[in-house]
């Protein structure tokens, strides 16, 4: 992932969840107040992969179809042109190490209150909790208006 420090960054966590949509939307309009570029994040790890049991899951992920996925999805959220604007990554690892990672030299990390995981009560998702504690650049942490 491009960490030019030049450019106003902005990172953005995105899981199919309400939250990082909303979190996807704000993303792309902080972006556009400070021209900035957005950089949407998408990570897969297999649960459980390193047990001691063997996986219980299909190991061939096609991160091309994920990819393209996600690019429709946003474009579903944003419209078209606002998502052709949007750098997509699928990255393979732990979802909060990827995103402090990529946020790196970024001018903001944005992340939803909850992914789709968890418990639905929880005001803070684990994710964003801990990018919230160990990034290195301000941390937006955007709910739904949904209760």
């Amino acid at each position: 992932m491009d960490t030019d420090v030049s450019e106003r960054r902005v990172v953005v966590g995105i899981d199919g969840s309400p939250s990082s949509y909303e979190a996807l939307r704000w993303a792309v309009r902080y972006a556009g107040l400070v021209g900035g570029t957005v950089d949407a994040v998408a990570v897969w790890e297999l649960q459980g992969l390193w047990g001691w049991s063997g996986p219980a899951v299909d190991m061939d992920v096609d991160e091309d179809e994920a990819g393209q996925r996600m690019r429709t999805e946003m474009a579903e959220v944003l419209g078209p042109d606002a998502a052709d604007s949007v750098r997509t990554h699928v990255v393979h690892g732990n979802t909060a190490d990827v995103l402090l990672r990529a946020s790196e030299g970024a001018e903001v990390l944005v992340v939803g209150s909850r992914g789709r995981g968890g418990f639905a009560s929880a005001l803070l998702g684990s994710v964003s909790q801990h990018v919230s504690q160990h990034a290195t650049c301000p941390v937006v942490i955007v709910r739904t208006g949904k209760k």
